[in-house]
């Protein structure tokens, strides 16, 4: 197949994966669409929303229109790293024998990942960028594709352990959920009180994901796109000659090399399930909010007067 068929075939597909999982989750389509750019160029995003956003059904109902599968993990203080990637056991040969944890799966759920201590949060951070893991000196090579949803609730900080910034930048997008509107709430109701099970067909498989992937780095970007996503992303760097009075301002920190890598990757995807051949600067705005909402750091000032990212992140175009 074409490339060209390979993208069109893409658009279709895509249309019709929405529309199933639009059987079971109602409304959030701005979220939807971010998660398949994250799934479709082989990103790791970070959910950040309120109890009861329906994340995890969200997740598992992608995974199942997917066809991919699907493993959830609730972050507690007590988790260890062996609770998460899997332990040696002695068998009953008295030999040793390695059983896999949860890590072991194409889409993960890290459920409120700032739950657990820093060396708990590593061992799935050295999962995501390796695609791989290490016990007791062996390397476990993990199934692909595979993907992290992690999630966050930003109104509990209690007893948490925030992610630094080296691996919050591990993430592809930061994606916000918001409360639904009150018609889509009346449908979640009516939906979620009934006794009605709506039934989701797998639409992909793990290979057609790993081509959809191939596909959108083969897809050709023009050099003024490539120089506009990195001077947005030098942009937002208050000690660069670039940056404006606006972000020397109100930014302590801007985003590095990965976000500019991202930006195009994402904007590739977007244009692709878009029926574009090749991306333009629409496509790079388009997904700029979500690749660089969590790579900025604000000051103190920016805090004070109630400045949030995305007021930040507007003001850079």
């Amino acid at each position: 197949m074409s490339d060209v068929a390979a993208i069109e075939r893409l658009v279709a597909k895509n249309h019709a994966l929405k529309k199933e999982v639009a059987k079971v989750i109602i409304g959030q389509e701005e979220v939807i669409d971010q998660l398949l750019l994250s799934i479709y160029t082989g990103g790791h995003s970070l959910l950040i929303g309120v109890p009861g956003l329906a994340k995890t059904l969200m997740v598992n109902t992608l995974s199942l229109a997917l066809g991919l599968n699907f493993k959830r993990i609730q972050f507690t203080p007590d988790l260890m790293p062996s609770d998460i990637l899997g332990s040696e056991v002695l068998d009953q040969n008295r030999n040793f024998k390695f059983i896999k944890g949860p890590v072991f799966a194409n889409i993960i759920l890290a459920d409120e990942i700032n739950r657990t201590p820093p060396k708990t949060q590593a061992a799935l951070l050295e999962a995501m960028q390796e695609r791989a893991v290490t016990i007791a000196g062996n390397s476990y090579k993990l199934d692909l594709p595979y993907f992290v949803l992690a999630t966050q609730n930003p109104i509990e900080q209690e007893g948490t352990y925030p992610l630094p910034e080296a691996q919050l930048d591990r993430f592809m997008f930061a994606i916000e959920l918001k409360y639904p509107s009150v018609e889509e709430e009346i449908r979640v109701v009516k939906e979620t009180t009934s006794d009605v099970e709506h039934k989701i067909d797998p639409l992909f498989t793990a290979a057609e994901i790993l081509e959809i992937q191939h596909l959108v780095r083969r897809i050709p970007v023009p050099d003024m796109v490539v120089e506009y996503a990195v001077k947005l992303v030098n942009s937002t760097r208050p000690n660069t000659e670039g940056a404006s009075e606006y972000v020397k301002q109100y930014i302590d920190w801007g985003a590095g090399p990965r976000a500019s890598q991202n930006l195009i990757l994402a904007a590739k995807a977007h244009a692709a399930v878009n029926g574009k051949f090749s991306p333009d600067i629409e496509d790079v705005k388009a997904v700029a909010m979500g690749i660089l909402r969590h790579r900025i750091i604000k000051n103190y000032k920016a805090e004070a007067e109630g400045i949030s990212e995305t007021d930040i992140i507007q003001k850079l175009w």
